[in-house]
């Protein structure tokens, strides 16, 4: 990281390290309680069956949410940020973008709700929908704002206030698949108010002072991601949805059955989503406001974050079966949708990392064109996958697709910026991964001896990489005792890997 050594460009990397590390506070909480709350609900829910409504009706509700917000996420903390933007207008057009987009749920809902297994659940979901837009504004006007440590406050405080009540609803009260949706709406209005009142947001609406040509703008801006995070809903929900129909019956199971295995073997991937959205959330503030050098600094940011998330797929290749033991016995077979789901997994971070280029260059139809491309051929190949594979068959169709969103978006992204992605490293390690995916479902004799081998030499291969990234982060955490440990570190890589 040669432009580490500049003044200028050790702050960038600085400051991107001390964003991560905040944002990391905030999400490392979120990832401990899915870390808790994945095996304690496969005890909590009476079946492998309920599991898969309470997931079901969760997508039904992610999938409303992009509708009713139009988008807005992006729009508040892209133009959040620009300098020559009363915040109080920004922050009010979100907000009366979100009611407009509720009022127009909530007209549309006796339609909607007749849809099958939506009728039941059709107060809990609208509820659903709202808080949780209602959250992400906050959450996003306040980043926009820089008080990043806010942010990591009240990551902290909804996760617990979420996990007691999950507790209240599916122990105490028992209400399955009803508790599992009034947990999350809870957490979210808990999350809300805090960031309200502490964040003092009542002082950003403004009514009255309604910026018209700016909301236009923001609207432009934002529209085109409804069906980009459609496309996105559909890569990575609609799986669940394909099972449901088409698997039922399969090894004597019913689809809700094999639906709810499916979630569960979400479980482990779910970690290096979180660990993106964590770094997504620092980077998005570094890519859009540091303008010098943004290609150099894309190309260093990218090559460190990937060698980073290709280590940490191959250790949950690993171990993936073993750590599936933690649930009940029921679940046990999930184990076989973790390999592709964490490939998947991957490349998801990898075109998030790449949408923040349509962010700052504010070319939010890029983002859609692409992901559309990557739903397209997902639905088909979920199909395909299915009937040559069985369930197994739609983890194989999300990561061909995010890796086809990922070469669109590569190669689209450098009429924009030029950084490079370093092809040949990305496509060997692809390989390694796929080949200790490969030994993992095969079960081969021995098979925990040659994916250990596999994930050591992943590692070896990407530590320069990591090392890094490192060597920004420990000064934040050590202080000056970091000095000679970076140094001697920076002296064995260079003997090395150069």
């Amino acid at each position: 990281m040669e432009e580490q050594k500049a003044p200028a460009g050790q702050n960038k990397y600085a400051k991107l390290a001390g964003n991560t590390m905040i944002f990391a506070v905030s999400s490392f909480s979120s990832k401990l309680l899915t870390l808790l709350v994945q095996p304690f609900l496969t005890y909590a829910m009476r079946d492998v069956e309920s599991m898969g409504v309470s997931k079901l009706l969760s997508q039904c509700a992610n999938l409303l949410i992009p509708f009713v917000s139009m988008g807005m996420s992006n729009a508040i903390i892209r133009f959040g940020l620009d300098k020559g933007n009363d915040k109080r207008q920004v922050f009010t057009n979100g907000l009366l973008t979100i009611l407009a987009g509720y009022a127009l749920l909530l007209c549309c809902w006796p339609a909607l709700r007749l849809l099958p297994g939506l009728a039941d659940y059709g107060v809990l979901l609208c509820i659903y929908v709202l808080t949780s837009c209602l959250r992400t504004l906050c959450t996003q006007f306040t980043r926009s704002r820089e008080m990043n440590k806010l942010v990591g406050v009240d990551g902290v405080l909804c996760t617990f206030a979420t996990l007691m009540f999950y507790v209240l609803y599916l122990v105490v009260l028992g209400m399955g698949a009803e508790g599992y949706l009034l947990a999350i709406i809870c957490g979210d209005a808990v999350s809300s108010l805090f960031l309200f009142t502490t964040g003092r947001l009542w002082k950003f609406i403004h009514f009255r002072q309604i910026n018209r040509g700016l909301w236009r703008e923001m609207l432009a801006f934002s529209l085109p991601m409804i069906p980009a995070q459609i496309s996105f809903w559909i890569i990575n929900a609609s799986d669940m949805f394909f099972v449901n129909a088409m698997c039922g019956g399969v090894g004597g199971r019913t689809g809700p059955e094999w639906s709810g295995l499916l979630s569960t073997g979400y479980f482990l991937p779910t970690i290096l989503t979180t660990l993106g959205t964590i770094f997504y959330d620092a980077w998005q503030l570094s890519a859009v406001t540091e303008e010098e050098g943004r290609g150099r600094f894309f190309t260093t940011v990218f090559r460190s974050y990937s060698s980073f998330l290709f280590c940490c797929a191959a250790g949950i290749l690993w171990l993936c079966r073993p750590v599936m033991l933690v649930m009940k016995s029921s679940y046990f077979d999930a184990w076989q949708f973790v390999p592709y789901l964490t490939l998947a997994a991957v490349f998801s971070c990898f075109t998030q990392f790449m949408n923040s280029i349509y962010v700052v260059y504010k070319q939010s139809r890029s983002s859609l064109w692409t992901m559309a491309a990557g739903a397209a051929a997902n639905c088909a190949m979920n199909a395909v996958g299915i009937l040559w594979f069985g369930p197994v068959g739609v983890t194989y169709a999300s990561f061909l697709a995010m890796v086809l969103v990922f070469v669109l978006r590569a190669a689209d992204s450098r009429r924009l910026i030029r950084f490079e992605v370093h092809p040949v490293h990305m496509a060997v390690n692809v390989a390694f991964l796929v080949i200790e995916a490969a030994v993992t479902l095969a079960e081969a004799p021995w098979y925990g001896l040659w994916t250990g081998l596999i994930c050591a030499v992943v590692i070896l291969y990407n530590f320069d990489g990591v090392w890094a990234m490192g060597r920004a982060i420990l000064p934040r955490l050590l202080g000056r005792r970091a000095a000679p440990l970076v140094a001697l570190v920076d002296k064995w890589v260079a003997r090395v890997y150069r």
